[in-house]
């Protein structure tokens, strides 16, 4: 009847036909253009010949139903004016709803996943059937959107304006039973029996054994909730909503408003929902995201398929990081050797993994047998016993080059030829490190972030001299281990903490200028950073952190040097540590209950008053720029510079590495939502401050060329 390249259409047994979604020459289905115009011209084609139809069945040909629309259409398609954006998603809801309306009754059976779109295709059907480990749902909120193609009316009506609040205000796909017991699907059952009986179901509404009238007038008809009930409904919810994302409260804002409308008019309410929210910066910048985190992925995966696997690892160093290492290596199923030089370091690195993992149990997500499987791949040593038989070292001592080239120069005599050092560090230079090695071919930088089992990036950092087998293998091992490898160029503080620091660099001179770390905390908390500078030291560790920023002094001492001594040297002087001991910025207790607790420091204060400059008056907003636009600008460098390929991997690299504000995209996609002219004209307005302040040659280019980063 028709065979497309998204599709196909045959006739069963008399009066039933199966549509089959089969999206050529890729691994899933998605409703892109093409797609939905081969959509189109199916239903078109059912409609002229309902008369000798009598039910369409619904399915994939793929592991999933249909993983929801193509996100790679978005950004030229949201480009357009919020009118024509309306009419591009209405153009899918308008098709959803001639689906609905054909003469005969229809059931999706879905499989693996639908989600977004596919579930609104679902939901279009007035039957669906679900296999037991489907999951189904509507995550448009992740991306600042809503759902666009009837799911906000449609899902409103099948299971109520609460429950389909609850669902896609949190965007998380929603199990198959959770499904059955709300209403949004009529059968769940075995995988192997999914077509089945979804083809017997479907027999029964044309025999009109059951009613498929029914069920779609059910998902037409205005919900019965009262004006009260709706307005409570928006009181509750709308008070835990974050006002930095527009979505779920325009979500919550147009399910409320239509709650009462004829279908056709309810579907207006969403459409105009969708148009002004597909214009939000908010929007581009969690879209550009998840752009960026395919990319990524696409990228590391690309590495790991010439990649020879790691079988068995190795850690040297059973500290905070090493430990960490060997509990993520082995809770992946990488068997790990976790060498130290101290016992008591190696017994400590074991008690953490069996916190780490017992915390796993707690939450129910382990069980006693998982963890003592875990534990097994830990294997903790005092000697290079066994070292011939791994294939990849992380090096996570101390850091200090002499004793990291020493102790990598060791382990080098100890593993096989074919065999991975890394470097677990967060500044050194790879290329430093590799001097005194036979095979420096053989030799990158792994950084991880701290704490390892819960930050998700990795720098694999590429010395000038490392292989290609030798990153592709590391980050093989990274991917293996759940994590997100970035490949990095060499440089001082590679990419994250080479532009964190001058954020830093920014926040010394407002300390000097006067103003208050408390406030400053508080303004960049507001901006959208998980923690302000100041708690953010105390927790990185204030020598940490006088260790990081001398190194880029050194590395970069025209922009990232300082006027007289930095006030985090002063804070160190003077025994502050930060969390550690309990003083840097802020001092820390703990109450008799266990509860942390934190207030400002009087020493530190005390010793920032006396190293003030200048009083100086700022607004937040000067506050805001003073720390970003050394921020941003750095990122421009390494962009430049080569130490990352592509801007999205670096926007990546700073939300995965350092929290940037998710809403804000990251440095390069905050520098393109201000507009460059804007952010040239900040810039040149602090240009007193210093060389972090200078735009570079490329970016006056692009200004005016009028290019932005994406």
């Amino acid at each position: 009847m028709f065979n497309g390249k998204a599709m196909r259409l045959k006739a069963l047994e008399a009066g039933l036909v199966e549509l089959t979604l089969d999206l050529q020459g890729s691994s899933v289905n998605k409703l892109d253009r093409p797609t939905l115009d081969e959509l189109a011209e199916v239903v078109r084609l059912l409609g002229t010949r309902g008369h000798e139809i009598e039910g369409l069945l619904i399915a994939s040909a793929k592991p999933a139903f249909v993983v929801g629309a193509d996100i790679t259409e978005f950004t030229a398609a949201f480009a357009r004016p919020e009118s024509e954006v309306a009419d591009w998603i209405g153009y899918g809801q308008r098709l959803f709803s001639a689906l609905e309306r054909l003469p005969f009754p229809s059931v999706a059976a879905v499989n693996g996943l639908a989600l977004g779109g596919g579930f609104e295709l679902a939901l279009a059907a007035d039957f669906r059937v679900l296999a037991a480990d489907a999951r189904v749902g509507l995550p448009e909120v992740t991306l600042g959107l809503c759902p666009g193609w009837g799911g906000t009316v449609r899902l409103s009506r099948l299971i109520g304006a609460e429950a389909a609040l609850d669902w896609m205000l949190a965007g998380k796909p929603q199990a198959a039973a959770r499904a059955l017991e709300l209403g949004a699907v009529d059968r769940v059952v075995l995988a192997a029996e999914l077509r089945d009986v979804a083809l017997n179901l479907l027999r029964l509404a044309a025999s009109g054994e059951l009613s498929g009238a029914a069920e779609r007038s059910r998902k037409q008809q205005p919900l019965g909730d009262s004006q009260e009930r709706l307005a409570a409904l928006r009181q509750r919810l709308g008070g835990k909503l974050d006002a930095r994302y527009p979505a779920p409260a325009a979500i919550l804002d147009a399910v409320i408003r239509h709650a009462g409308l004829p279908l056709d008019e309810a579907l207006r309410v969403e459409v105009r929902t969708f148009g002004a929210l597909a214009k939000s910066d908010v929007a581009r910048a969690l879209i550009g995201l998840f752009l960026g985190e395919q990319l990524v992925r696409k990228k590391a995966r690309a590495w790991s398929g010439k990649a020879e696997p790691v079988r068995r690892s190795a850690v040297l160093g059973a500290g905070i990081m090493g430990g960490g290492v060997a509990f993520q290596s082995a809770s992946s199923g990488v068997p790990i050797v976790m060498k130290d030089i101290r016992g008591e370091a190696l017994e400590l690195g074991l008690k953490t993994a069996g916190q780490l993992l017992d915390r796993q149990i707690d939450k129910g997500r382990l069980d006693a047998a998982g963890k003592q499987r875990v534990l097994d791949n830990i294997r903790p040593a005092l000697d290079y016993a066994g070292f011939g038989e791994v294939d990849l070292v992380v090096e996570a001592v101390v850091e200090n080059p002499r004793v990291k080239a020493a102790v990598l120069a060791e382990v080098e005599d100890q593993v096989a030829a074919n065999a991975v050092l890394t470097s677990n560090t967060s500044t050194i230079s790879i290329d430093l490190l590799a001097r005194g090695l036979k095979r420096p071919e053989a030799f990158c930088g792994m950084h991880f972030f701290n704490p390892v089992q819960l930050m998700q990036l990795v720098e694999v950092i590429r010395g000038s001299r490392s292989s290609e087998a030798t990153i592709a293998r590391t980050v093989a091992y990274a991917s293996a281990m759940g994590k997100t490898p970035i490949v990095v160029g060499d440089c001082p503080g590679f990419l994250v903490n080479r532009v964190l620091f001058p954020y830093f660099n920014g926040f010394n001179r407002l300390l000097r200028d006067g103003v208050d770390f408390e406030r400053i905390d508080r303004v960049m908390e507001a901006f959208g950073w998980p923690m302000g500078p100041a708690y953010l030291a105390d927790v990185v560790g204030i020598d940490t952190m006088v260790h990081a920023d001398h190194v880029l002094q050194e590395g970069f001492p025209e922009r990232m040097g300082h006027d007289g001594e930095p006030i985090m040297d002063a804070l160190l002087a003077s025994g502050a540590l930060g969390q550690k001991n309990g003083r840097g910025f802020y001092e820390y207790t703990v109450d008799a209950s266990g509860r942390r607790g934190k207030q400002p420091a009087a020493a530190a204060r005390a010793l920032i008053a006396g190293r003030v400059v200048e009083a100086v008056e700022v607004s937040d907003e000067e506050i805001v720029d003073r720390l970003m636009i050394p921020l941003c600008l750095e990122a421009v460098r390494c962009l430049e510079d080569g130490i990352v390929e592509t801007p999205e991997e670096i926007d990546m690299g700073l939300l995965l590495g350092i929290g940037f504000p998710r809403f804000r995209g990251g440095a390069l996609r905050y520098i393109d939502t201000q507009g460059l002219a804007v952010f040239a004209a900040k810039a040149e307005a602090h240009a007193r401050h210093g060389g972090l302040y200078r735009l570079t040659e490329d970016f006056r280019a692009r200004l005016a060329a009028g290019r932005g980063y994406f």
